[in-house]
């Protein structure tokens, strides 16, 4: 079985609020549609940090660059 792709799980979870955004889905559906959607936002966010501290570890190895936080960038606009 080949491995989920990041791409492809946030594509589904976006598929998932929109159909559950409608509010058409029957209650055993929405339930199904809620459990998978919390199992593919566990594997985006684990992809994501995952992804963070290799960033991190390639930042390390090179002593001239900086790590900074996405949020400290927000509070100074």
């Amino acid at each position: 079985m080949a491995k989920e792709k990041f791409e492809d799980a946030l594509e589904k979870l976006e598929n998932i609020v929109r159909d559950m955004e409608r509010g058409e889905m029957p209650l055993d559906s929405v339930l199904k549609s809620f459990e998978e959607g919390i199992r593919l936002i566990r594997f985006c966010s684990a992809k994501l940090d995952e992804t963070q501290r290799r960033v991190e570890q390639l930042l390390e190895k090179e002593n001239s660059l900086q790590i900074k936080n996405f949020q400290d960038e927000d509070t100074n606009e």
